[in-house]
């Protein structure tokens, strides 16, 4: 359910999406979004009534230190990078291979992400990046599966983010007069269904599936049970 958060551009409750053995997403859990650094008054007024008792900010350090959100330092506020300082850029061509590369780098910053979002006793959790595109969408559909909604339903919400940021998009392409550039915006700002299946496949294939691959992050039975049960109705 898309929620109108008056700034953001992207945010929808994944609540009410099915689970392959008839239940479904429970409302108010688990929110996804762009950057709350959009927000103007009225939507900081929105998330506060919105029951939000976690927000999980998956950008890394330059990204909050430039573009702090109205919650960013506050004990609402948690901080998860899916990247280590350390780590360099990652220089890939397309968007599937800079996802899959940041999966195969650092699988215990995403298996922290799903344990906070499994570690919240009440309330709804948010999570966002910049966008709400490939990171708040690759945590989010590793959360989903976990909780056994079925892969098409994780892309077709995957794909929901497309008509979301169409105007954004339109935006950022009439802003870059050298239309050489375009190809490569594209390919980093579209949000495609076939991205986030080919993501799904590297995991089968690489680790056995989401779950696996969030075991060989680090998380066990109880934090998987734990995520399940606070997900689903």
């Amino acid at each position: 359910m898309d929620l109108d958060w008056p700034g953001c551009r992207n945010v929808r409750d994944v609540g009410g999406l099915p689970t392959a053995d008839g239940r479904a997403i429970r409302s108010g859990v688990l929110i996804r979004a762009d950057s709350l650094g959009y927000l103007n008054d009225d939507g900081i007024a929105a998330v506060r009534r919105s029951g939000v008792t976690r927000i999980l900010d998956l950008r890394g350090d330059a990204e909050v230190a430039q573009f702090p959100t109205p919650f960013t330092g506050t004990p609402l506020a948690v901080r998860q990078t899916l990247q280590d300082p350390a780590d360099p850029d990652h220089g890939q061509p397309t968007i599937v291979a800079a996802c899959t590369w940041m999966l195969d780098r650092r699988p215990e910053l995403f298996a922290a992400a799903v344990k906070a979002i499994a570690d919240e006793p009440d309330g709804a959790v948010v999570v966002h990046c910049h966008g709400g595109k490939d990171r708040t969408g690759m945590v989010v559909a590793l959360a989903l599966s976990v909780a056994g909604v079925p892969e098409q339903e994780i892309v077709a919400d995957y794909f929901r983010t497309q008509s979301r940021l169409a105007a954004w998009l339109a935006e950022q392409l009439a802003d870059e007069p050298d239309t050489s550039k375009h190809p490569e915006l594209l390919e980093f700002r579209e949000t495609r269904a076939e991205s986030i299946v080919a993501i799904l496949r590297h995991l089968d294939t690489k680790y056995g599936g989401p779950e696996a691959y969030l075991r060989h992050g680090g998380l066990n039975d109880t934090d998987l049970s734990k995520l399940r049960a606070r997900l689903v109705a």
